[in-house]
């Protein structure tokens, strides 16, 4: 059966691996952006996939932080002041998920997700996609004891959630050892094995480029204001674009409640804004490096123009408006809970400061599958995670489209819940 698709909004990862899937399907794709392959929240992440970390976000912890804590300057976790309504009513829903049984209830859900992380990335280089993942083991260090018992009652859940984690105690001198750039600040970590990392930029551009080669079509410039059912057909509308297709799929991240919504998808979506840049430091890293009390994520970069090692650091959770600018201070808070903590970083050589808006749902889940309107479809809600799972949204998406079957994986992240 022959099929085209249209993409209101989406040449981030989670439109392209659907895009790409569907070829893998014979469907014909157009992939339309405002900007380009990558320009969003895809391209300054940590590039991490970790199973062991891909949880639901509304967690109970934050509760007990409070509002005090959201609107603290030196927090991990963000609340841009806002007399916006809509942002109130998105974190009374998010609040009303950071209870243990909604927690450990979507925690189900992430487990049987993420047993397929792996093999949904290396099914896309297999097929064409000129990408490049890393193995390693995560480094979690902890400047107490105090600091790392949150994570290793989370890590406890995660593991009593059907999640598998191969995860060794470390004291201070062997996780020196490992990883000589921790300095003595670090009082214990931990070993976290079988992990990934990607450089997400490179990795979506190489997506993109493999999506152009499938005879696939990439437009730039196109700004889709209105997705709607015309006749047995879907009619894409915005400026550069007014045309039918039988399929639309709205992968526009934050931005995606300004489409959807027309279409039946009412759970309260925001844009979770997360901050990175990039610093040389004297020799590479072994691997990721994650402080959890700062949420501060180090991931290993190409080397710069100057030929130096390079880390991109990441961190803040930022609840605010998607088109706001960035905001200076949000990369200085993670990097001064970073400095005392990690040696030989050159930090008067930052660059490359960044923030992406994340679509991040109000239960944590994401949003994969068909709406209420027929031929529209939604991919997004994935909050931190996607990244992660881009490849296995973009296979269930091509999935459903093509033979009008609901995935079982997809059970619990029906839009329409």
């Amino acid at each position: 059966m022959s099929h085209s698709c249209r993409f209101a909004s989406g040449a981030g990862i989670v439109g392209l691996s659907t895009a790409f899937s569907l070829q893998q399907r014979g469907v014909q794709v157009t992939v339309v952006d405002r900007i380009g392959p990558a320009a969003g929240a895809s391209w300054g992440n940590a590039g991490w996939l970790s199973p062991a970390f891909t949880i639901p976000l509304p967690e109970p912890a934050l509760l007990k932080q409070g509002p005090r804590a959201l609107l603290s300057p030196s927090s991990p976790v963000a609340l841009a002041p806002s007399a916006d309504p809509a942002v109130a009513r998105f974190m009374a829903a998010f609040a009303l998920n950071c209870t243990p049984h909604k927690w450990a209830s979507s925690m189900r859900t992430y487990a049987t997700l993420n047993a397929h992380i792996y093999d949904s990335f290396e099914r896309q280089i297999a097929a064409g996609v000129r990408g490049e993942l890393h193995a390693y083991d995560m480094t979690v260090g902890f400047a107490s004891l105090h600091d790392a018992t949150g994570i290793l009652d989370e890590l406890a859940r995660v593991s009593a959630a059907g999640q598998q984690i191969d995860v060794t105690l470390l004291d201070p001198r062997s996780a020196r050892e490992y990883e000589p750039h921790l300095t003595e600040n670090v009082a214990l970590a931990l070993r976290l094995r079988g992990q990934r990392y990607l450089n997400p930029g490179a990795y979506v551009q190489a997506l993109a480029d493999a999506v152009i080669a499938g005879g696939g079509e990439l437009r730039t410039g196109i700004d889709v204001t209105e997705v709607r059912r015309d006749g047995a057909r879907a009619r894409v509308i915005g400026t550069g674009i007014d045309e039918l297709t039988d399929a639309a799929v709205l992968c526009s991240g934050a931005w995606l409640p300004r489409l959807a919504s027309a279409h039946g998808v009412r759970i309260p979506l925001f844009a979770g804004r997360g901050y990175s840049c990039s610093v040389p430091i004297d020799t590479p890293l072994q691997g990721a490096t994650y402080f959890p009390a700062a949420r501060a994520a180090i991931t290993p970069r190409p080397d710069g123009a100057d030929g130096r090692p390079r880390i991109r650091v990441a961190g803040i959770m930022e609840f605010a408006d998607p088109d706001k600018p960035l905001n200076p201070k949000r990369i200085r808070v993670t990097n001064d809970a970073v400095r005392p903590l990690l040696r030989g970083i050159d930090w008067s050589g930052i660059d490359e400061q960044w923030v992406g808006s994340r679509p991040l749902s109000a239960d944590g889940l994401p949003l994969i599958g068909g709406t209420a309107t027929p031929g529209v479809y939604v991919g997004g809600g994935h909050g931190m995670w996607g990244l992660t799972l881009g490849p296995l949204t973009g296979e269930l998406l091509a999935e459903q489209i093509t033979t009008g079957r609901t995935p079982a994986l997809t059970a619990g992240l029906d839009p329409l819940r």
